[in-house]
């Protein structure tokens, strides 16, 4: 039987994700942006090396996704993730970067949109992140094209919903109306990333994977070409308070805003801030949360499989 996914120039899979696909072994899509920019160094290397294991530890295979040398890669080694982590100019690759780094053979980090392209095309159905882009703050009609992507891509993303510094309401609306369904795994509200809850309603309540399961089936089954939101709410231990994150967040946005930051720098530079001013509180709430996304990620890929 021909490989229905094979390598190309542009696109390279690696033989244990490619093996494990072929096997109908849960495998689960892992960004590579949070190494390159959300995170700093070394807790971003530590974290790149959890996640893995903690789909590992799930039963799943990781498929860590980059561009190295010009290559959109599904299935990073552990010295391409090293390097991601390490060197200082890596770009961050979003879908309008692609073509640029494989014409100049270099390097990218993948964001959720070009993650989710990655992993659709090697025949990936679920994805873990931490928070996926969404509409900005402000009247700047700065859109993510993590949004476009999940309405056009089948793959569905774990996240803790979007990230707390966008606008939450206009991401939540901006997902219903290109019929993006949001599910909530064990909660009735989307999570707003460093907190539990954004007091947004989810479209659906799932209380195990194979509900989730059950559901990204059916959309997938009847047809529809959109991808899934999963928000899974940052475990509560490390969680923090909606209204003090808040305050800290309109401040990092402000700050942004008067130093005139903005495009692909301002995601960064938020997050950063935000960090600074909850005293690194933020930051351990990443990192769990992204551990914690990966292991559900896990439990859902099999649950997908097991149909």
């Amino acid at each position: 039987m021909p490989d229905p996914h094979p390598n190309t120039p542009y696109l390279h899979i690696a033989d244990e994700v490619r093996a494990a696909l072929q096997a109908g072994q849960p495998v689960v899509a892992l960004e590579s942006t949070v190494i390159s920019h959300g995170l700093p160094h070394p807790v971003n290397l530590e974290t790149a090396r959890r996640m893995e294991a903690v789909v590992r530890e799930g039963g799943g295979v990781p498929a860590t996704i980059g561009v190295m040398d010009g290559v959109l890669t599904v299935g990073l080694t552990a010295s391409q993730i090293e390097l991601l982590a390490t060197a200082g100019n890596i770009r961050k690759a979003s879908l309008r970067d692609l073509a640029i780094l494989s014409a100049q053979k270099g390097h990218g980090a993948t964001t959720v949109a070009t993650t989710s392209l990655a992993a659709h095309r090697a025949g990936i159905r679920v994805f873990a992140t931490g928070g996926m882009g969404g509409v900005h703050r402000g009247d700047t009609g700065d859109v993510s094209a993590d949004l476009p992507a999940m309405a056009s891509t089948p793959v569905a993303v774990v996240s803790a919903g979007a990230k707390a510094i966008l606008d939450l309401p206009r991401t939540r609306e901006w997902l219903e109306t290109h019929g993006v369904p949001v599910i909530g795994y064990q909660t009735d509200e989307l999570p707003a990333f460093y907190a539990t809850s954004s007091g947004l309603p989810v479209d659906a309540r799932a209380d195990t994977p194979q509900e989730v399961a059950a559901i990204l089936h059916a959309q997938w089954a009847m047809g529809q070409h959109t991808g899934v939101l999963v928000g899974v709410p940052p475990p509560t231990d490390v969680a923090l308070p909606a209204g003090e994150l808040e305050t800290f967040i309109e401040q990092a946005v402000t700050e942004a805003e008067g130093q005139g930051v903005g495009g692909k720098e301002l995601t960064p530079f938020l997050l950063a801030r935000v960090s600074e001013l909850t005293k690194g509180r933020s930051l351990t709430a990443n990192v769990a949360l992204l551990e914690n996304n990966a292991s559900v990620a896990a439990q859902i890929a099999a649950a997908l499989v097991a149909l």
